[in-house]
This record gives structure tokens, sequence and C-alpha cells, in this order.
């Protein structure tokens, strides 16, 4: 086809609402949504979006394909190759063949769980399972996860055909076990073991590829329900979290 007869008007988007979770950063989020089970999110609508019309129905399903930004993602030129923490860090695959942040355009598509549709004191919100979205993410559409449409059981799934193992074993301080007595946020994004939520969050190694499986004196930091956790990697297969604050 002409390239000339594919040039098209630039498009606008416009979110429909934005994701509150836990996951104040793009550090501790989960690389799937389904690999923290208490990181759970909320998504709020926004006006216009926000009419009870417009979600009527989406009750009758128990899962959705959200479309969202890379809101966190620096604005930066892409490239056409990248490197999956999957494979290392050390091998390129095509970016089109990546779930990678940096694209040429920064959306991205997660299936999560719908718990419940509430319409309530004029606002319109989604309680969802477990998400892979910083806090504040811009949702831009929503549809239902169809079964019998969506669901490949016998799919090929390239590097990552499998779901990814726990790879760090995750302790905890005398004063960190202390310290989450006090938090109190954790309990707004029904999160109910808050040390389970911060040892699954961790126990899959956030750090960047080149980092994973090395010891080093560094204190990491991240940030979850607006806490602070530090930790440190004892050894190539222990971490502990030494504060909450």
């Amino acid at each position: 086809m002409n390239s000339t007869s594919m040039q098209l008007s630039p498009v606008q988007l416009n979110p429909i609402g934005f994701v509150e979770s836990p996951y104040d950063e793009k550090f501790s989020v989960p690389r799937q949504p389904n690999l923290v089970a208490e990181g759970k999110g909320i998504l709020h609508l926004v006006p216009p979006y926000n009419s009870p019309d417009a979600v009527r129905g989406l009750e009758q399903f128990s899962h959705i394909w959200l479309m969202f930004q890379f809101h966190h993602i620096p604005e930066r030129d892409w490239h056409a190759t990248v490197r999956p923490p999957r494979l290392g860090g050390n091998e390129r695959v095509g970016v089109f063949a990546s779930r990678a942040t940096h694209r040429p355009n920064p959306l991205g598509l997660s299936k999560v769980k719908l718990e419940e549709v509430v319409v309530e004191n004029g606002e319109v919100y989604l309680k969802l399972g477990s998400v892979d979205l910083v806090n504040g993410t811009p949702i831009f559409d929503i549809k239902p996860y169809i079964a019998y449409a969506d669901s490949e059981p016998d799919a090929v799934s390239g590097f990552a055909q499998d779901k990814p193992k726990r790879k760090l074993t995750v302790v905890f301080s005398e004063e960190a076990q202390q310290a989450v007595k006090f938090c109190q946020n954790f309990a707004k994004f029904g999160i109910k073991q808050p040390l389970t939520f911060i040892r699954d969050v961790i126990a899959q190694d956030p750090r960047p590829a080149y980092q994973q499986g090395k010891v080093s004196d560094r204190i990491y930091g991240m940030n979850l329900a607006g806490y602070n956790i530090r930790w440190k990697i004892e050894n190539s297969e222990q971490v502990l979290v030494l504060s909450i604050e």
C-alpha cells in the first residue's frame, strides 16, 4: 500500500478514568497483573464517562481488558529491539515481540479481574483484582474479557510460556514487623496481610535484570501504599526488609 495513502491525522486519546493502586512507582509494579494477589486496584471513572449507563451489564463479566498509558515512562526515542527481563536482560528481541514499556506509543493492555461495579453518590468505580498498574495510571478504554474468543489454552508464548517463579526469599526485621502494625493505608486497598503483600512484590526481584542474582551492600527502597519499604540483598536468594516508613 502506498505510504501516502496511509497518512492519518493524529488521534487524541482522553482518559476515561484513573487507577488507584498501592504501587506508587514503576519500580514496585509486578511485571504481570496476577503475580501479587493482594495488589488490587480501583478504577475511578471521570466525567462524562462516569455514567451508570456506560457500565450497564459490565457486572456480568468476571474479567476485563484495560487499555492504559505508561505515564511514568520518560519520553525518549524508541528502539526496534529490547532486552526482556525474562531472558536475563542479555538477549535482544523485537520490541513488538515483547511487553516492554518503551514503545513507539506508550500504550499498554492489561487483563484484570473485575470484582465489583460500584455506583454510588454520583460516582462510578470498578473494584479490580490484582493489577500491574502504577497509582494514577490513565485508562483509555475498557473491554469485557470474552472467554471463548480471548482464551487460547494451547497458545505458544515464546520465551514467556510459563509463569515466572519467585526469585527471592523475603524475611523481615523485627523493626519492620512492628512498624507494619501502625500502617493503615494498606487496608484502603483491601490488603489484609501487608507483610505477605510486601513479600510477594519483592520476591519477584524488581531489580533490573543485570543486577539480579548479584549481592551488594546497596539499600533498596520502594514506595508501596504511601510507605517507603527499605530492603537489602543478604545473599543471592534472600532479602531482608529493614524498615517500613
